[in-house]
């Protein structure tokens, strides 16, 4: 496989340009709201300008959060050092300012939270638990991994897709908030994902969940930790997921298939960003084809059912594409959607865009069934 990794990106982490300071448990606000039509929106979010050009099909709702998002001003974060990246605006900032701009309630969370220190190789990484307030259990078990390149964002950032999938599959999640680059180079946040995977297993009756029902979740960099999961609790002969779902996925290092020369100046995500945590989470040259980061490269046979979501406004689309045929090859039953007319880091955004409600139903319904 060619590897672009001397061009402005050479690989990897997706993301999500979201980027907060805010770690407390308290600040839990849900992205989802099944009491607001999609007419209601389309009528409330009107875009201010015309379609950029890097994303002529792109929905109305959808152009509304970038452009609230370009809005804040922030400098590019391929241009910052890891520490002022993490303080810039991200689309969760956008989603929320719009939301009160138009007068959209968040609605109440349907879950209750609990925060959770566990121990891992060098020190302790962090578990945000959310627990359906509905129920008495034994619940399904979901461990969620964000996005993020590997660099940025936290738990706070990516609340509303982990609640959303607690509140809609009736489950447990366990929102894991792995080591960041470049504090800790590759390979530990892969380390870090299996380590809270291996926990949440081995406490999932504490936990008020069925330990024969659990899944794994991840979206964009997170999606290629939640995949690598599965891969080494197969090689380890540990329980395997019962499924997993990859949203936009990082599955290969080549930077020069077709979505992304189409989307190499979209928003959140453009080519130029990937060049930036290529150089913040990887050491060598030679790590770029490593099978944690090229999915593509690895051994997939065995692996649990999978659902995969991909965007179209997105340069890790082809990424989705791939590793969907390479897992179908493998013999691995696979699933997969993509949504039209949306940009990275979408999934989380369904207060506001259609196409997240969607798709946060899909990602439900396919975990249910895996779940039964």
């Amino acid at each position: 496989m060619k590897t672009n990794w001397l061009k402005p990106a050479s690989f990897i982490c997706a993301v999500a340009v979201w980027i907060s300071a805010c770690t407390s448990e308290t600040k839990t606000t849900t992205l989802t709201d099944s009491t607001i039509t999609d007419s209601t929106l389309t009528a409330a979010l009107k875009p201010a300008g015309p379609a950029p050009e890097w994303g002529k099909t792109i929905k109305p709702e959808m152009q509304a959060v970038i452009e609230k998002l370009n809005s804040y001003g922030d400098k590019p974060l391929e241009t910052l050092s890891a520490t002022d990246a993490r303080k810039n605006h991200t689309p969760t900032d956008a989603v929320m300012d719009l939301a009160k701009q138009n007068n959209i309630t968040v609605p109440g969370a349907k879950v209750d939270t609990m925060g959770k220190d566990i121990d891992i190789s060098g020190g302790k990484i962090h578990l945000r638990i959310y627990t359906p307030k509905a129920g008495s259990g034994p619940y399904p078990l979901i461990v969620y991994y964000h996005g993020g390149g590997f660099v940025i964002a936290n738990l706070d950032i990516y609340n509303a897709s982990a609640q959303a999938l607690a509140e809609q599959v009736g489950a447990i999640v366990v929102s894991v908030a792995y080591r960041l680059a470049p504090e800790n180079k590759f390979p530990t946040a892969h380390n870090d994902a299996f380590t809270a995977y291996e926990w949440a297993v081995k406490n999932a009756v504490d936990l008020k969940a069925d330990p024969a029902k659990i899944a794994v979740v991840g979206e964009s960099a997170g999606g290629n930790l939640a995949a690598n999961v599965s891969i080494v609790a197969r090689d380890k002969h540990i329980m395997l997921p019962v499924h997993q779902v990859l949203i936009y996925p990082i599955a290969q290092a080549d930077m020069n298939t077709e979505s992304y020369k189409m989307y190499e100046k979209a928003k959140p995500l453009n080519k130029a960003m990937m060049g930036w945590f290529t150089e913040k989470y990887l050491t060598t040259v030679i790590e770029a084809q490593d099978p944690k980061i090229s999915l593509v490269n690895a051994n997939l046979n065995g692996l649990p059912s999978t659902t995969i979501i991909t965007a179209e406004i997105d340069p890790l689309h082809d990424d989705g594409v791939m590793l969907a045929d390479k897992l179908k090859a493998a013999g691995v039953k696979v699933n997969s959607k993509n949504y039209e007319g949306v940009t990275h880091e979408f999934f989380g955004m369904a207060l506001l865009v259609p196409e997240a409600k969607a798709a946060q139903a899909y990602a439900a319904d396919q975990l249910k069934a895996a779940f039964k």
